[in-house]
């Protein structure tokens, strides 16, 4: 099949809550795809497929948000990949624009979640976990600490180990996720913290991490469209962004057989995405102006510095020293305030991260605005485990 050249026509995000404080999911999923298509300058009725993301819901949500929208019997397929849920929407919505099968395609997450640590709803059949359960229990046990925060901070205690990398080093990172977010009107946290903060904030795991180094449940909702070149042309659509390429990676062996959280965590399927997203594109990793990334625990982002090859393995903690990370250093690093500052709903997450590098690449950021940005790379990692990159630049 030939391929097209995939355009961001448009890109639509509410503000993210904190559960019991938002809209039903799918009020919140119709208000973003409303978002989306006046940003595009279309109508419900130019959609011809689309893809919905949640994790937290019944099989068919993703009608039940779009009917909101309209009702005009186009295909709607609902799409479930843990925490990279809105990305791999968004990677079949290009997937059927590069190859022909549609010229204009939704892509919508959401989520609705609930107060507390993510758990399963499910109790009478084997949860996709039971390996990286094991596997964790058996590196890390503390069984009395949160699943969640074991998997990272497990990843980010093994970095520690490794590497010599200190507790402060990810403090760092949370308050500059914070210094990002008071420039973002649609996160959930606004508030500016000290790296001193975040060290003297409640331990969760002793000498491992503090509360404020994780993200908190949330509620909230993004859609992108996508169009092709023809399409963009015939409705007069800026082709201001293209999505250059996209890879989506599970997991490896090495993700058990190697015996170390960190792969545990998807470090290898991270590794692997990025890698075929320089390939697919010809553009080099040190090309990237910007870039949103899954820090779900600020552990997650600094050893995703490495796994993206933002810098060298075992580089993180200089290249948080250095500044790399922030504005005036090689790459802005989610100006957004990422996943610890703006939240983190499931499903909406990869399509809020679109929707942020879609400004940038416009130059539409307002005081979040990197300068020059040209080149955009994002990453979303789901466990269980799928990883999602995509490369953008500004046509």
């Amino acid at each position: 099949m030939s391929k097209n050249s995939t355009i961001v026509a448009g890109v639509g995000m509410i503000k993210f809550a904190k559960p019991g404080a938002s809209d039903s999911y799918d009020q919140m999923g119709a208000a973003a795809i409303r978002d989306a298509l006046a940003d595009a300058g279309l109508s419900y009725d130019d959609v011809q497929q689309a893809y919905a993301g949640y994790v937290y819901g019944d099989s068919t949500c993703g009608q039940k948000a779009l009917y909101h929208v309209g009702m005009t019997g186009i295909p709607v397929v609902n799409v479930n990949n843990n925490c990279s849920t809105g990305s791999t929407a968004l990677f079949l919505a290009r997937q059927a624009i590069e190859h022909g099968i549609a010229d204009c395609v939704l892509a919508v997450g959401f989520e609705q979640m609930q107060p507390g640590a993510l758990g399963s709803h499910w109790t009478d059949r084997p949860t996709p976990f039971d390996d990286f359960d094991s596997e964790t229990d058996d590196l890390v046990g503390n069984s009395q600490v949160p699943l969640a925060l074991r998997y990272f901070g497990g990843a980010g205690k093994s970095h520690m180990e490794k590497h010599g990398t200190q507790l402060n080093d990810f403090a760092k990172i949370r308050a500059k996720a914070s210094r990002h977010a008071a420039n973002n009107p649609l996160a959930l946290f606004n508030t500016e913290i000290s790296e001193e903060q975040v060290m003297e904030a409640p331990m969760m795991w002793e000498g491992v991490m503090t509360r404020l180094m994780a993200c908190p449940p949330t509620c909230g909702g993004a859609a992108a469209i996508l169009c092709s070149e023809a399409f963009a042309k015939k409705h007069n659509i800026p082709t201001t962004v293209l999505i250059k390429a996209q890879s989506m990676t599970t997991d490896f062996p090495s993700t058990f057989d190697a015996h170390d959280m960190m792969q545990v965590v998807g470090y290898d399927m991270t590794a692997a995405a990025a890698r075929q997203v320089q390939d697919q594109s010809g553009i080099s990793i040190d090309d990237v102006d910007v870039v949103e990334l899954h820090d779900c625990f600020a552990h997650n982002e600094l050893i995703t510095y490495e796994g993206l090859g933002l810098c060298p393995e075992g580089g993180a903690q200089k290249f948080i020293a250095d500044g790399d990370n922030t504005y005036g250093g090689k790459f802005v690093t989610n100006p957004s305030g990422g996943l610890l500052s703006k939240g983190h709903p499931l499903g909406a997450t990869g399509l809020a991260q679109c929707y942020e590098l879609t400004h940038q690449l416009r130059g539409t950021a307002d005081r979040r605005q990197v300068d020059g940005a040209k080149t955009a790379l994002q990453h979303n990692l789901g466990l269980g485990g799928a990883c999602v990159v995509t490369l953008y630049q500004a046509a």
